[in-house]
């Protein structure tokens, strides 16, 4: 009798090893004293002293359970947005509500449409659901609208749009996502994906509230990593129609969120103030980025995020690759974005004045 690896231990369900697993971007630069982390889309300006008071105060009930339910974050998030607090779903970031999403609607034989240049998330949560994932084609690393729907089948059950996508910062106007919205299968869930949607700045742009109040398959997910300046906590939150909400949290963790990330999380959505301030901020500084990076050579994506993707040469020498070695060793980390189809580029984040202004100018010394 022969023996197999699957005699020898345990081993994982079929479709998992061909998951390619999320690599983030670099953390930092050995050998230098000063380091500018421009490679996670972080906000320059902090959380609000409002969450990290509430933050601290949660640490003299470290013994006591979280509530389950999140209502004080809920509460928040509806009162600050206008939103029915049951409509509400909050997660261990957003990313695990897109998770959630996958196993909720996706079986083996399924398939969900994202497009090309899309969050890598979804097509990890796709896979692990056992569904196929299947990329929609962008044109000038913009989501089109016919090429998604052109992508879509019998078998389509689940259409992710980042709007505006990372890493690219861009985004369509929402007559377009309300068209993409109408040509869909009623059966098909519609997943807007809206992490960036406080730095957006376009009369035409819209989250996707209306939609998702209106209609029984769309839900709209957000964070509180980036404007919020959240990250470590992993917040995240969908505003979705009863029905979703009721399935997916059939499924959900009963303790996915931890009693800081709610304190903090309701006392951030709040303090309106720190949320104009990092918004004028970005307004301030996006565009300069944009300007002076242009006047350099190099062709800059248009973004309405707090980020840039930057294009370099097709010049072996003043690569994304060589530039990235360079800025690192200069203690500037920007994130390679080769997994995204974007292999000689870089994505900036909007830092602070002293990060913005120092990468400029190593980039002006790179390119020389």
């Amino acid at each position: 009798m022969t023996t197999t690896l699957k005699d020898t231990r345990p081993t994982p369900k079929p479709g998992v090893l061909d998951i390619a697993a999320y690599v983030p971007g670099k953390e930092s630069a050995p050998g230098v004293a000063k380091v500018y982390k421009l490679s996670s889309n972080e906000t320059p300006l902090g959380a609000s002293k409002h969450a990290t008071d509430a933050y601290h105060n949660v640490s003299e009930r470290l013994e006591i359970y979280p509530d389950g339910q999140a209502a004080l974050l809920k509460q928040a998030i509806a009162d600050v947005h206008g939103l029915n607090a049951d409509n509400l779903l909050c997660g261990n970031g957003s990313d695990e509500l897109l998770g959630l999403l996958c196993q909720t609607y996706l079986s083996p034989g399924d398939e969900a449409v994202y497009t090309e240049h899309g969050f890598m998330v979804y097509k990890i949560y796709i896979m692990a659901a056992g569904a196929t994932p299947v990329v929609a084609k962008e044109k000038n690393e913009q989501a089109e609208v016919d090429a998604i729907l052109a992508a879509v089948t019998p078998q389509t059950k689940i259409v992710f749009l980042a709007n505006p996508n990372n890493p690219t910062g861009t985004y369509i106007p929402f007559e377009e996502v309300r068209r993409l919205h109408a040509a869909l299968p009623k059966n098909v869930l519609l997943v807007l994906d809206a992490a960036y949607a406080e730095y957006v700045r376009r009369n035409d742009y819209e989250a996707g509230v209306e939609l998702v109040s209106s209609f029984e398959n769309v839900v709209m997910t957000r964070t509180f990593s980036k404007i919020h300046g959240l990250a470590a906590l992993r917040i995240g939150w969908m505003f979705a129609p009863a029905h979703v909400i009721d399935a997916v949290n059939r499924i959900r963790g009963p303790f996915n969120l931890n009693s800081a990330a709610i304190a903090a999380g309701a006392a951030a959505i709040r303090d309106r103030a720190h949320v104009d301030k990092a918004v004028a901020f970005n307004d301030t500084w996006l565009p300069w980025l944009t300007e002076q990076l242009s006047a350099l050579g190099l062709r800059v994506t248009p973004s309405v995020g707090n980020f840039l993707l930057v294009h370099f040469p097709h010049d072996a020498a003043k690569s994304a690759e060589k530039a990235d070695s360079y800025l690192t060793s200069k203690g500037y980390i920007l994130r390679r974005v080769t997994g995204y189809g974007f292999p000689n580029a870089l994505r900036l984040t909007i830092g602070s004045e002293e990060a913005n202004r120092g990468v400029v100018a190593a980039l002006s010394e790179f390119l020389k």
